[in-house]
């Protein structure tokens, strides 16, 4: 997908971080947006961002992790617009860990957002998508795009289960591309895996609807999710430059999309280490 003006954008986790930027970069392109987010105050904001910058936009809130919220997103949107023409499923959460130790629940809550909810946008849109092909014309150049993570195809220590999301999350999305190309299908795929980003997934826990572990309860993360936030805050790239970057390689057809200079360094070393048989070392982001 080359052209975007005119076309419409579905971004989830929308109200904040990578999803506000895309939100934004897609209305200066022209486009029209759907927004969707968990939190109504933050996405309220967003959809005032986009409607002040001259987009037509509906804001919807949507937990990704229930698919009949996602179904009614996929309603919602084909009603407003006719047809959607990239589908972003971007919405994450981050739970840090020794994997052991992290409870069944917090394992739950970020395979439901990380991995579920991008599976049941696929499941929501992409009968949806696929007739709208079919029918040919302008409405036929369709893009899917699903926010991954440098630690979707890397690892490190004390984050099993944001890593382990997120490399389901990076997996699903090559085998989407797969089976779109078996079935004939020439809808695009891209999996996004951003390096540091100014956003406050460290803070996600805010929207979690039960009971976040205590930090006496879960020390491993509550500072690895206090180290992420300094990192991201003092050398992340502002979302709006993140998406920017984003839609350059959407236009480019690029499948792996990473935000930072740094992606052959970071992947090589585990690239080596499998070639080698050996564990790869954790990743320097």
């Amino acid at each position: 997908m080359q052209d975007f003006a005119g076309k419409t954008a579905v971004i989830t986790g929308a109200g904040s971080g990578i999803g506000r930027g895309m939100a934004e970069v897609a209305a200066a392109s022209g486009m029209r947006v759907v927004a969707a987010d968990v939190q109504r105050d933050a996405l309220d904001e967003t959809v005032a961002l986009v409607r002040d910058a001259g987009a037509e936009v509906i804001g919807l809130v949507t937990d990704v992790a229930d698919p009949i919220a996602v179904d009614a997103l996929a309603d919602a949107a084909f009603a407003a617009f006719g047809a959607v023409h990239l589908l972003h499923n971007n919405a994450g959460v981050f739970q840090a860990g020794i994997s052991w130790q992290r409870t069944l629940a917090d394992w739950e809550w970020v395979m439901r957002v990380n991995f579920w909810g991008v599976l049941h946008g696929i499941r929501s849109f992409l009968p949806r998508l696929l007739e709208q092909e079919q029918r040919g014309g302008p409405d036929a150049d369709i893009h899917v795009l699903n926010t991954s993570s440098l630690a979707g195809i890397t690892t490190v220590a004390y984050s099993g289960p944001y890593v382990v999301s997120k490399f389901a999350c990076a997996a699903l999305t090559e085998c989407l591309a797969h089976d779109l190309r078996a079935q004939g299908s020439a809808i695009g795929v891209s999996c996004l895996v951003p390096g540091a980003v100014d956003t406050g997934i460290a803070q996600s826990t805010r929207n979690r609807p039960d009971e976040p572990p205590s930090e006496a309860q879960a020390p491993d993360h509550w500072f690895v999710a206090e180290t992420l936030g300094q990192m991201t805050r003092e050398r992340g790239l502002p979302p709006i430059e993140a998406a920017r970057l984003v839609f350059g390689g959407i236009a480019a057809g690029d499948f792996w999309i990473c935000t930072t200079e740094a992606y052959e360094d970071i992947l090589r070393p585990r690239t080596d280490a499998m070639l080698a048989r050996r564990l790869p070392p954790a990743a320097q982001y």
